[in-house]
């Protein structure tokens, strides 16, 4: 497994637990009322999970897998950095805005960082794909 991807896989799984976390101070709130504060990680937990956990793994995972260039290259690792980063970086934007109830604004641009991340990680996976298509059978 390529470096990248085991760092990918290990942010993500600090995100499991990190979401799993939240989740559990939510439910022991239901259960047994100690602070009122906890209701606010909701937003966070969510981002959380959904894009740290589940999607950050399956980039991790697919960077991995994904069929290698001629050659046994994975492409532009430079890209997959920048795919990593603004990921991350609009998790952390939109879980702090939403659990801080923060200015709109805010999630709008986390949000389009996951987004532009997605196009990024789509480009580099496509060629890797693509690629793979227009060799014959047989060659790598």
């Amino acid at each position: 497994m390529p470096r990248l991807s085991v760092w990918t896989v290990r942010f993500s799984l600090i995100y499991l637990f990190l979401g799993f976390t939240f989740g559990a101070l939510m439910l022991a709130q239901k259960g047994v009322p100690f602070a009122p504060w906890v209701w606010s990680l909701f937003p966070a937990h969510i981002d959380i999970l959904l894009f740290g956990f589940v999607i950050q793994f399956a980039m991790g995972i697919a960077f991995w897998i994904l069929p290698r260039y001629s050659g046994g290259s994975r492409g532009n690792e430079t890209s997959f950095y920048i795919t990593i980063g603004l990921l991350n970086l609009g998790i952390w934007i939109a879980a702090l805005v939403g659990s801080f109830n923060l200015a709109g604004d805010w999630l709008a641009v986390g949000n389009t960082f996951k987004g532009i991340a997605a196009l990024f990680f789509a480009v580099h996976a496509w060629g890797r794909i693509r690629h793979r298509q227009l060799t014959k059978p047989g060659e790598r």
